[in-house]
């Protein structure tokens, strides 16, 4: 059996939807009320988010978190 590809990370989920958006990091961070450096550093992979920045970020994009059950072995 071969290796599993790995899960996306949240910070990849993230970033991904701020790529994909088309938008501008001033237009996200206006709509926002996030520093407009601090979008452009994480989309960079230059720093992280603080989680209440990431969850604006969620929010924004419509994303959610979700549980998934692990699977006993």
């Amino acid at each position: 059996m071969g290796k599993s590809k790995p899960k996306p990370t949240m910070t990849d989920v993230l970033r991904a939807a701020i790529q994909e958006s088309g938008l501008s990091a001033y237009r996200i961070s206006k709509d926002t009320g996030l520093v407009v450096t601090s979008i452009i550093r994480f989309t960079n992979g230059e720093t992280s988010l603080r989680l209440d920045k990431a969850d604006a970020l969620a929010e924004y994009f419509g994303l959610e978190l979700t549980k998934r059950t692990r699977k006993q072995t």
